[in-house]
C-alpha cells in the first residue's frame, strides 16, 4: 500500500492495492446467500441501524429468508433493536446466528460479549478482521436477503466490506441537514470508486407530523434527498419522519412491530 494512503478512499489520491478489483471472500459451504445489501452513512447518528432493521423486517414480512450482519463493531445496536439476546453456539466449526421472532438471522459482536455495554477497544485492522469472520465463519444457511449494517464513514471497515463481501449494492442513509448531506456524498463517491451500485437513498428524520393537523414540518430544513439522488443518479429514494414512538419501539426491542407506514416506504427501495 502506498505510504501516502489515508485509509479513506473518498478523499485519498494514492494509487494502492485497495483500488484493485476486490477479491471477495466466500461464505461457508453451508451458507447460501442470494443477495447482500450494505446500509451505509457518511456519519453517525442518522439512524442507519434503525433503517437496516426496518429493511430486514420489511423483507421478512414479504416472506423472504432474511439476515442482518452487524458490521458496526464499536457501536452494535442490531440485537437490542430486535430484542435478541442469548448464547452463541457453534456447529461444525462455525457460529450459529440468533434468530428474531420473525426468523431474521442476526450476528453481532454484542452477542459475543459477556456485557453488552463493554467497549470494544480494538484497532481498525482487528475490527475489519472480525467483520470478515462474520461473513466467512457464521453458519448462515439459506438466506434470500442479507443486510450489512456498516459503521459510519469511509474508513477501514466499510472498505473491508466492499472488498470482501459480494455486495449487490448499498443503501445510503442521510438526514436533511446540508452538512450531513455533504458527508453522505463522500460515501456515495466511495461506492463509485469501488464499483458498488447505490440502490437507494433514505432520508431519515425528514419531517415531523403535526399531532393536531397532520401537516409535515421540516424541522431540520428542506429535504435534499431528491437533489442528491439526481446528482448521483441514485434510482430510488425514501423519506422517514422524526417519530418519538419509533425510537421507543426500537429501545424496547420491538422493531418487528413497526407498521407498514414505515415499511412500505422502505420496501419500494428493494421491490
Amino acid at each position: 500500500m502506498a505510504e501516502e494512503c489515508t485509509h479513506d478512499c473518498s478523499t485519498c489520491s494514492a494509487d494502492c492495492a485497495s483500488r484493485d478489483v476486490p477479491q471477495h471472500e466466500a461464505p461457508r459451504a453451508d451458507s447460501r446467500i442470494k443477495h447482500v445489501i450494505g446500509v451505509v452513512s457518511g456519519k453517525g447518528g442518522v439512524g442507519k441501524s434503525i433503517v437496516t432493521s426496518m429493511l430486514a423486517v420489511a423483507t421478512a414480512k414479504r416472506g423472504f429468508k432474511t439476515a442482518v450482519l452487524d458490521a458496526d463493531v464499536t457501536g452494535p445496536s442490531i440485537p437490542r433493536s430486535f430484542g435478541v439476546a442469548g448464547e452463541i453456539y457453534q456447529q461444525d466449526g462455525g457460529l450459529l446466528p440468533l434468530e428474531s421472532s420473525l426468523g431474521i438471522k442476526i450476528m453481532s459482536l454484542n452477542l459475543l460479549l459477556e456485557d453488552e455495554s463493554s467497549p470494544v477497544v480494538w484497532r481498525g485492522p482487528v475490527i475489519a478482521g472480525a467483520v470478515k469472520q462474520f461473513w466467512t465463519d457464521v453458519v448462515w444457511g439459506d438466506v434470500d436477503y442479507m443486510f450489512v449494517d456498516m459503521p459510519p464513514g469511509t474508513g477501514d471497515v466499510p472498505l473491508t466490506v466492499f472488498q470482501s463481501i459480494p455486495l449487490d449494492g448499498i443503501i445510503v442513509v442521510t438526514t436533511p441537514q446540508s452538512l450531513v448531506s455533504m458527508i453522505v456524498e463522500k460515501a456515495v463517491k466511495m461506492a463509485d470508486m469501488m464499483s458498488i451500485p447505490v440502490l437507494g437513498l433514505v432520508e431519515n428524520m425528514s419531517y415531523a407530523l403535526c399531532p393536531d393537523c397532520g401537516r409535515k414540518i421540516e424541522i431540520f430544513g428542506k429535504s435534499s434527498s431528491e437533489r442528491i439522488a439526481k446528482e448521483y443518479a441514485i434510482p430510488k429514494t425514501a423519506t422517514l419522519p422524526l417519530d418519538p414512538a419509533l425510537s421507543t419501539t426500537v429501545d424496547a426491542g420491538k422493531i418487528e412491530s413497526v407498521g407498514e407506514e414505515y415499511l412500505g416506504e422502505l420496501s419500494k427501495l428493494l421491490f
